[in-house]
């Protein structure tokens, strides 16, 4: 997430962004299942809560936490992911995948709307997708659709749809792959894949762009007021399982200050729903824990410092290698985390137990100043050398960026430049040609698959650059390997989950051995949340609230 998160970049206060299944050569799952609303209670109510300035709301291009929170519950795709990270039927009745794992047929529920009234079938899927493909849309992350025969095409101005899209009858879709995927389904899970009515023309329909029509389980009430507020009323139309609240009230905080402004407005009454500055984790959970409004969960998402690899001073290996070397992550964590993190050793989360590896990088995210001194002279980052470390501010990173900062200056004699932005610029800086330096940075997978850190974080097929040179993917590092994108692809072309996961170890080693992102810590999510008025409230698989299933007590 972005997507990261989507998928999932997160801009979250500790929070910095998320989770496997392979599928058999056809199933059928019963449809309709998912959607939300898992949880028993009363209806109505309003929750509150904060968020910072989204990049968007449409599908086409919602990619960071902050939007999707709101995408996710406009919208409901062929497939939903639970928050333990397993992939359920939401419109999808039915998938079908053929033996060389490139063409897949989905069944599509009948009977389903979207708010305006219009019928959610094959073509809505078909428009939605070429909508998103097509050149002039320049969605940041098309990227996802990679995979579909004609996407190239598309991407290039050569045709305005994807050949591999069709509709055999009206609630029938099948996708044709230019290459095998036998994760193909996990990935429609993402708000891209969303369906969308015959009003919203192209990707930059301003009205559409500001208040979607949707088919999920809430609706927009007005337009997206920027730097102002979204709400979201129930859509009591809902062809799935209805939500329980009757409102959701989400303003938009300053994005300097964003997690200060939702921490005090929890504690005044204002929120419902909080994030905390880092330095006020240990009080914040000795008052709220013992009322039962604290929630703390070991997540699917990753935080690493993300090194600009096609630009000077870090485009060679052993000044990547020297960096990592030179911060003490132990000393960080206990002094800034208050011992509420832990060290990262890997590119993939702990949570991917089959493919975790945990000790692979053990030694290079251990403090080794004479290493680290000796690798930065070998690697051409001499003292003096003037390093850019940009972050994005309202989200709690000061401290540790200022604590990173220190560190590489005492040991490598460099100087750090550190750069606050608010979390759109921040992204949008990471694609400029001349990006340079570091950058903070965290990923939480967009569906629940290690496919989803490899490929968009570090497959060559990521970059995306347009006529400028912008980089348009996720994989904004510029990390450009041979080994590494034939290791991925083989793996999408397994259909064995065990051959695949053997694949993915070898592709996370290579990145890791190149150092393409150096590793910080895991990520443990911190929520509070007013349990006295709202039952059902549970971070989902963004790491967001879980607005369909929340209840009045």
């Amino acid at each position: 997430m972005r997507g990261a998160k989507s998928a999932k970049w997160v801009a979250g206060a500790i929070v910095i962004a998320l989770a496997a299944t392979a599928c058999g050569s056809s199933d059928d799952n019963g449809g309709g299942s998912g959607g939300g609303g898992k949880g028993s209670g009363k209806n109505g109510g309003t929750w509150r809560m904060g968020i910072t300035e989204p990049v968007a709301i449409d599908p086409y291009n919602s990619q960071e936490s902050e939007g999707q929170l709101v995408t996710d519950n406009l919208f409901t795709g062929l497939y939903d992911p639970t928050a333990d990270g397993q992939v359920v039927p939401a419109l999808a009745t039915s998938k079908k995948v053929s033996s060389d794992g490139k063409t897949w047929t989905f069944s599509i529920k009948k009977g389903t709307k979207f708010t305006n009234g219009e019928d959610v079938n094959a073509e809505s899927f078909i428009r939605a997708w070429n909508r998103v493909a097509v050149k002039s849309a320049a969605s940041d992350v098309a990227y996802h659709m990679a995979g579909i025969e004609g996407f190239d095409d598309a991407q290039s101005g050569k045709a305005k749809t994807m050949s591999g899209l069709s509709a055999p009858d009206p609630y029938t879709l099948q996708v044709k792959l230019s290459k095998p995927d036998f994760e193909f389904y996990i990935k429609t899970s993402h708000t891209v894949f969303s369906p969308v009515p015959k009003v919203a023309g192209d990707a930059h329909n301003k009205t559409y762009n500001e208040a979607p029509i949707g088919n999920g389980p809430f609706k927009m009430q007005g337009k997206w007021e920027h730097n102002k507020s979204v709400t979201l009323v129930r859509n009591d139309s809902y062809g799935l399982k209805k939500a329980h609240l009757d409102k959701v009230q989400i303003d938009i905080l300053n994005s300097q200050n964003g997690v200060t402004l939702e921490y005090q407005g929890f504690e005044s009454g204002q929120y419902d729903w909080a994030r905390m500055p880092t330095p006020q984790l240990p009080a914040a959970k000795a008052k709220y824990d013992a009322q039962g409004e604290w929630i703390g969960v070991d997540t699917n998402g990753m935080n690493y410092l993300l090194p600009i690899t096609d630009n000077k001073p870090l485009n060679n290996v052993k000044a990547r290698e020297a960096i990592s070397y030179a911060i003490d992550r132990d000393a960080i964590i206990k002094g800034v985390f208050q011992g509420m993190m832990t060290k990262s050793t890997t590119i993939l989360p702990p949570v991917f137990k089959d493919v975790y590896q945990k000790d692979l990088c053990a030694s290079c995210v251990k403090q080794d100043k004479a290493k680290a001194k000796q690798l930065a002279k070998e690697g051409g980052l001499k003292p003096g050398t003037t390093i850019e470390l940009a972050y994005n501010t309202g989200a709690g990173h000061e401290e540790w960026i200022q604590a990173v900062q220190a560190q590489l200056q005492d040991v490598l004699g460099v100087k750090v430049k550190t750069a606050g932005k608010p979390f759109a610029e921040l992204l949008g800086d990471q694609q400029k040609p001349g990006a340079t330096g570091l950058y903070r940075f965290a990923w939480g997978a967009d569906y629940p698959t290690p496919d989803n850190y490899l490929f968009p974080l570090l497959d060559s097929a990521s970059i995306n650059k347009d006529a400028s040179g912008k980089v348009t993917g996720d994989n904004r590092e510029r990390y450009n390997s041979k080994k590494f994108d034939g290791l991925v692809a083989k793996a999408r072309a397994t259909a064995d989950q065990a051959g695949r996961n053997d694949l993915y170890k070898q592709a996370e080693k290579v990145a890791l051995d190149d150092m393409a992102l150096i590793p910080l810590w895991n990520r443990t999510q911190f929520r509070l949340v007013n349990t006295k008025k709202f039952g059902n409230a549970t971070l989902d698989f963004h790491e967001n609230p879980s607005l369909p299933e929340i209840s009045l007590k």
